[in-house]
Parts: C-alpha cells; structure tokens; sequence
C-alpha cells in the first residue's frame, strides 16, 4: 500500500467518523471539509443542496468562506458548472478555472489568487437515481494533472455524504412527526378532560367541579377522596390539562399495584448497580413528571418507609436516586387519591400523620355512584356510545326496564363497574337495543337483594313485561301492531298489558324511539 492509498483511508476514516458521530448535518459537513484540506490539499470544500421549497441550489457548508460570500452562491438546477453537475447527474472537471467561460464564480472566492491558478472538481451528491446537490472542491492547478484518483476518491465521500443526509433528514423527520403528534395529542387530552366534558349533571359533583376549577391553576397538592371507581384517575387530569402545566407531562402511578420493594425505585429511580438487577440507571416517576404532574393513586398503600421520603419530598422539593448521594430538585404538582379512611390509619399509626396534613392541603370528595342517581343514565348512553364505536355496533337505545334495574342498582363498583355492565351488553346484544336480560346477573337480582333469590315466575314476567313495552314503543301504543310484532293475538296483549300494569297511551307518538 503506497502513501496515497493510506492517505485515502485515513480521511474516509475521519469522514465517516465526523458524519456518524452527529445529529447536526451542517456540523459534519464542516468537518467533511476540514479534512479535505489537511489531508488532501482539498481547498474552497463546497456542499450544494436543492432547497425543496424554492427548488434551487444553495450552499449547506463552504469551507474557508464567509457568510456573505455563502449566500451569493446560488444557483438555478442547470446554471454554471454546478448546476450542470446537478442537472446531468455527472462529474465535471474544469483543470484551470480562469480558462472556463461557464464558471460563473458567484461567491468570488475562486480564481486566479495571489499568482496562483486553482482547478475545480465537482461531483453529483446522489440519494438512489436522484441527485439532491453536488460537492466540489479546488485543487492548485499543475499542468497535465491527472484527475482520476481525485474523482474516485470525492465520489465515495459524496455517496457518504448522501448517507448521512437521508438518515439525518429521516430521523429529523420522524422528530417533527412525534413532536406534531404529541402536541395534536396533547391538544386532544385538554379538550377530553375539559370540566364541561365531564359527564355528570348531579349537584354533588357540580361541587367537586367547582373545588376542581378553584385549584387547576394554582400549585397546592390535591387529596381526591371516594370510594374505588368514582373517577379519580379521570378528575386528576382533569386537574392537570386545565393547569398552567398541561402541556408537561402527566405521570401517574399506582401504589397498590407495586410491591414494596419496587415502589422506592419507580417513585425516585435508582443508579446503576444500586440493587440486584440494577443494570442501567433508571429516572424515577418524579423525573419523568418533572414540570408536569405526578398522580399518586392509592396513596394508603405506602409502606412507612416510603412515607418518609415521599415526605421530604413534598417538604423539600428535592430527593436522592437509590444508590447516588447527589440531590435531584423537582418542579411537580403533586394530585394524590384513596379510597381509605386515612384519618383512621393516623390514628392507628399505618400512616405518617405529619404525610397527612402535608397532602391533604386541598381535599375533594367524589360521591359514590349511588348518591348521584341522575347521572347513572347520562353515563349509561355515554357508554353505550363509545363501546358502540369501538366495536362497530349501532344500539341506538337502552329499554325501559333495563334503565330501571340500572336505576335500582346500589353500584358499589361505581362508573368503572357501570362501564363494563354496558360494555358486556354491547358485546352480547343481538337485539336492536339493550335488555335487561344482557345486564349482568347481579343486576338482574337488584331489587330482589333483601328478599331472597327472584323466583322464575318472577323472571319470566319480568321477561313479558320488557317486550310487550318494546313492542309498544315500536307501534306508537298501538297494541294490535304490537300483538301482530309479537306473533300473538290482541286479547292475550291486552291481557298481559293489563297484568303487569303497562299503559299503552304512555307509548303513543313514540314510534321507532
């Protein structure tokens, strides 16, 4: 191998190191040029670019020019001999730059300069069949110079330079398309969790409401209190994505489904090798909220050793990574819920008192379900048309006596439980509406609760009932139409509806609703 050669890999090393080792396109261009002309006696490095707005060429990076000679070089696709390089997809050599009429030396940084006669090499920068700019270079001008070895050498670093270009401008790409995600995400979450998207039409929870706008823009920690499914989760973002930090994150955890040798490591993170299976360092849930929102569900659940330092935290500020003596600060608002009577764990000592009073700054109480009656149909047909949605169905309507044993339910599973009964209904209703017989059986049996098990009698009268009024509601009360609907005669109907003490006049001008 003779000097040249070794020359030629040492700067395609240094080339490719500079383009691997940078995001900044226009940085390693710079470099690219550097080393032309250290190594290779390269001078005036030059990288062209097609602009995708305006369609002409412009200089990314020149080596040794200034700014203002960089913007006068411009040129149209086809003009001079960078743009014939560009337009022809094909290397041109011009040996001395003072004899070639076509060389329009824009920057006025080329020529004759000090005595000395440069000659100008440029070269196609292609990405697959199109070419997307050009790369030049000066060389002293020597008579009968051979050029061979100069383009083969630029035609590797241009195919190089392609490269990094695609795989910059993708990944450069890819960072816009999430950044334009997130921010269409984020837009969506503030209209989802506006407080007049809240469903509900119950006084109680215009209450909650009300505490809800009086704390969303100021700082102080909030305590959400109520029984398992009542919407806390819901009522936090709510809280965050009406607050002053609704465009940083929203970060919540669950401290009952962690176990109590986790939940130190996911609240504060930890270093590398601070436990068994620490092989990374790892940011904590703190971090990761940081200007944003930390979410703290079941917050009972803590064991009095993480009470401790939640503590600090919330008195301080600041924590440590387990495993690092050095103190991370935190800018964090603070939303935490239960489901327990705390004041009962303080007094048994299961929970810090002085923790208490430290979260319980701002309590809002969400009412269970059954203290709210008039908003368990708004939910209802809420659900009915999301779970509609999702799976591609169109039940326009929940009956009557559905409605009613939603209505007499005691619902101790609250929304959440109110949510699955109408999703399971969606997924088993091969009717044109909600029945009664698709709510789960616990529902079925609600009023019957403190009497015992309903009787089959009792079943199958409910039954009747239901689509006699069905049918009612299908011919507008008119009860021959609903006994022809039900393939029986008008005296049974009219028996039936006399029985079960239906009036069909309540179903007249309700046709097809």
């Amino acid at each position: 191998m003779n000097n040249n050669q070794l020359t030629d890999i040492t700067c395609l090393y240094e080339i490719t190191r500079a383009l691997a080792s940078t995001m900044d396109l226009r940085q390693g261009l710079e470099e690219i040029m550097a080393v032309l002309a250290a190594k290779r006696g390269m001078e005036n490095g030059t990288v062209t670019i097609i602009n995708p707005v305006s369609g002409h060429l412009e200089i990314e990076v020149a080596h040794g020019m200034t700014k203002t000679a960089r913007e006068r070089g411009k040129y149209k696709i086809g003009e001079g001999i960078t743009g014939r390089v560009v337009a022809a997809g094909t290397p041109i050599v011009v040996p001395r730059i003072s004899d070639e009429p076509l060389f329009l030396n824009r920057t006025g940084s080329r020529g004759k300069v000090r005595g000395r006669e440069l000659s100008f090499i440029c070269v196609p920068i292609k990405r697959d069949n199109d070419t997307i700019g050009a790369l030049s270079v000066d060389r002293d001008y020597r008579k009968n110079l051979n050029f061979d070895d100069d383009l083969q050498f630029l035609t590797v670093v241009s195919g190089l330079i392609a490269q990094s270009v695609t795989r910059i401008q993708a990944i450069n790409e890819e960072h816009r398309r999430l950044e334009q995600e997130n921010s269409m995400l984020r837009r969506e979450l503030s209209g989802k969790y506006q407080f007049d998207n809240i469903i509900s039409g119950s006084s109680r929870m215009q209450e909650v409401f009300e505490m809800m706008s009086r704390v969303a823009e100021a700082g102080a920690t909030v305590l959400l209190r109520g029984e398992s499914g009542t919407g806390k989760t819901l009522i936090a973002k709510a809280i965050h994505y009406n607050s002053g930090r609704r465009e940083a994150p929203f970060v919540a955890v669950n401290c009952s489904a962690l176990p109590e040798t986790l939940i130190e490591s996911e609240l504060f993170g930890h270093e590398k090798g601070a436990f068994t299976g620490a092989h990374v360092a790892k940011a904590g849930r703190f971090e990761q909220a940081e200007g944003g929102t930390l979410f703290l569900d079941e917050i009972g659940e803590l064991s009095p050793s993480v009470q401790v330092k939640l503590l600090n935290v919330v008195q301080d500020r600041e924590f440590q990574r387990l495993g690092s003596g050095k103190t991370i600060k935190c800018d964090v608002r603070l939303v935490t819920a239960t489901n327990k009577d705390l004041e009962s764990a303080v007094a048994t000592g299961t929970f810090r008192e002085d923790l208490y009073y430290r979260l319980n700054v701002f309590p809002i109480f969400l009412p269970p379900l059954r203290e709210r009656k008039t908003d368990i149909l708004l939910l209802a047909e809420h659900f009915l048309e999301k779970y509609n949605r999702d799976n591609d169905r169109e039940f326009r309507r929940i009956s009557t006596p559905a409605i009613d044993l939603l209505m007499q339910y005691h619902w101790p599973g609250n929304v959440r439980e109110l949510e699955n009964c109408i999703e399971r209904a969606v997924l088993i209703c091969d009717d044109d509406s909600i029945k009664s017989y698709h709510l789960p059986p616990s529902l079925q049996v609600s009023d019957a609760t403190d009497q015992g098990d309903i009787s089959f009698n009792q079943a199958v009268e409910n039954f009747e009932r239901e689509i006699i009024i069905d049918a009612l509601k299908a011919s507008g009360g008119n009860q021959t139409r609903a006994a022809k609907s039900l393939k029986s005669s008008l005296r049974i109907i009219n028996y039936k509806v006399k029985k079960y003490g239906i009036d069909p006049r309540n179903y007249r001008g309700r046709k097809g609703q």
